[in-house]
């Protein structure tokens, strides 16, 4: 009988927990106001009257404001694969901040996987991003591979990983962890960090794309978002420089 549920429990594959019964984000103070000498562009804490209107997600009905059991607010993604698909190979997953057009760019978040544990368990963030089928994400995934744990650029095509280096992968638990993405377009410096912000667990550097906006989401994974600070230079203000 034992073997007989196992079996069913792995047939089954990886599933999505509910964000209200996963364990809640201890809040601490406020993002800054300035961030590595970029000021803050842009933050969302998700809570009041509308607390996710400031985002354009590809599929509505895949997010939603869910509160945990501290009363702590968050921004759910709440289904592994939305009715959103990417017109190239790329995440089906994505809330870009609306009005918010950035150069120089960091995101600093705190995240949590709501997925049961899998190979491929992951959260992505997204950076200077013109259009469905041209931006740079990261991808935090459980376990490296070519298509894994890695900075892609989608740029009319497939996503191609262009990371320089990474690690053998992304540690994912039921806690909630902390990231960074440092982006400037002048040297083409990508860098990403999880947990540790002094030691990048990824970077590259490409130039394709300049500026654009910022989001969240994951290419086919349940997760929850709080805390999002967005640093950096508008892009008109870096073209008139």
């Amino acid at each position: 009988m034992l073997s007989a549920l196992l079996f069913a429990a792995l047939a089954a594959g990886p599933e999505p927990v509910d964000a209200a019964n996963a364990p809640p984000l201890k809040r601490d103070a406020a993002p800054a106001e300035t961030l590595l000498g970029q000021p803050r562009a842009f933050l969302a804490a998700f809570e009041g009257s509308e607390p996710a209107a400031a985002f354009a997600p590809t599929d509505k009905k895949a997010w939603t404001v869910k509160q945990q059991s501290n009363g702590n607010s968050v921004y759910a993604l709440t289904v592994r694969v939305s009715d959103y698909k990417p017109p190239v190979r790329s995440p089906h997953n994505i809330a870009l901040v609306e009005d918010v057009q950035l150069a120089e760019t960091i995101i600093d978040v705190d995240f949590q996987s709501t997925m049961t544990d899998y190979g491929h368990r992951s959260l992505c963030l997204f950076f200077n991003y013109q259009d469905p089928s041209h931006f740079y994400y990261v991808h935090f995934g459980k376990e490296a591979d070519p298509h894994a744990n890695q900075i892609f650029v989608v740029n009319d095509k497939p996503r191609l990983a262009i990371s320089k280096t990474t690690t053998d992968g992304t540690p994912w638990d039921a806690e909630w962890h902390h990231a960074r993405v440092v982006r400037k377009p002048a040297t083409g410096e990508i860098s990403v960090y999880f947990d540790d912000m002094e030691t990048p667990a990824m970077t590259a550097v490409d130039k394709t794309f300049m500026h654009g906006q910022v989001g969240i989401g994951s290419f086919d994974d349940s997760g929850a978002f709080d805390n999002l600070a967005v640093y950096g230079t508008p892009a008109e203000d870096a073209a008139a420089e």
